[in-house]
């Protein structure tokens, strides 16, 4: 709709858009979050619901201001299967910092809002923080082993931590996501890792195993999504300007194997090798997948090397 203004003043407009959207939704949301304070449960539980409520409605505000900004194609397979009252461990590959908006307009309102699992320090980021905080995204408190090995006594304390903060979840559908990689995909990164893969960074499995660990009796599915950008990996910046033309996006239900349930990752030597197998044998499946799509939808680096 803006696309006779210069891309630079369309990201000027979009980035104005996007601070004003949270900066209107983000007090309401406070106020509903300290109504939840008080200690009644059905009280507490409508809170969460509406305080839910009102962060879709900002997810459809940035859709918006995305709308407006350009016109980008959005391929999407696989979102019929999902369901709204449903519990899910949700994973993708990782590509850009457009990834997590993108997959909160496909995602919203057909499945669980997606919550992360938190760095305990990340609370304290402005207004954010308050908001992650307010629709209960948990936050965690990881020891490293050489901490644990000058404090003993701290072992077990960050799962039992999240476990707590996972209570509020038996009564509300949650898509807990977790990006495998940990990182975005970069020429640097891949190389300094020698990553096997040629479109993934190596998984990182200890994430999505703490998080099995802590609610795997509420989760049922993992929902593994395969994005893909037909005209290169773009920045947030090609976002707000709206230069994102098309984005391909794949969704796949996948069991999580019973045997995964309530195991510990850290001290079960032979848990966390079988784990690791499963989630190299996805993300190897998730490198042929992204095979297939560049030779479907070429990138410019694609047809330049032909």
């Amino acid at each position: 709709m803006l696309s006779f203004l210069p891309a630079p003043v369309r990201g000027i407009i979009a980035a104005l858009l996007l601070v004003l959207n949270t900066l209107i939704h983000a007090p309401i949301l406070f106020v509903f979050a300290l109504i939840k304070l008080v200690p009644i449960p059905p009280l507490r539980t409508w809170c969460t619901r509406v305080m839910i409520r009102i962060a879709e409605f900002w997810i459809s505000c940035n859709s918006g201001w995305m709308a407006l900004s350009g016109r980008t194609r959005w391929d999407i397979e696989g979102l019929e299967r999902l369901d709204y009252n449903g519990w899910y461990l949700v994973t993708s590959n990782h590509q850009s910092w457009v990834d997590i908006l993108a997959l909160q307009h496909v995602l919203n309102r057909h499945m669980p809002m997606l919550k992360f699992f938190l760095k305990q320090e990340l609370i304290w980021v402005p207004i954010i923080g308050l908001c992650w905080w307010a629709l209960d995204f948990p936050f965690m408190k990881r020891y490293t082993k050489a901490y644990l090995a000058k404090h003993p006594e701290k072992a077990g304390q960050d799962l039992a931590t999240t476990r707590k903060a996972c209570e509020k979840f038996k009564t509300t559908p949650v898509a807990v996501f977790n990006f495998l990689e940990g990182t975005r995909l970069t020429p640097a990164k891949h190389q300094q890792q020698q990553s096997p893969f040629t479109y993934l960074l190596k998984p990182k499995s200890g994430g999505v195993a703490f998080v099995l660990d802590a609610m795997g009796e509420q989760l049922r599915s993992l929902l593994d999504i395969t994005i893909h950008y037909p005209d290169g990996n773009p920045s947030f910046w090609d976002l707000l300007c709206g230069k994102v033309r098309h984005v391909v996006m794949h969704l796949e239900l996948k069991p999580i194997p019973a045997a995964f349930l309530g195991r510990n990752y850290q001290e079960d030597e032979a848990f966390r090798a079988e784990f690791q197998a499963w989630v190299n044998q996805l993300w190897t499946d998730k490198d042929a997948h992204l095979a297939r799509l560049h030779q479907q939808y070429p990138t410019p680096m694609d047809r330049s090397s032909h």
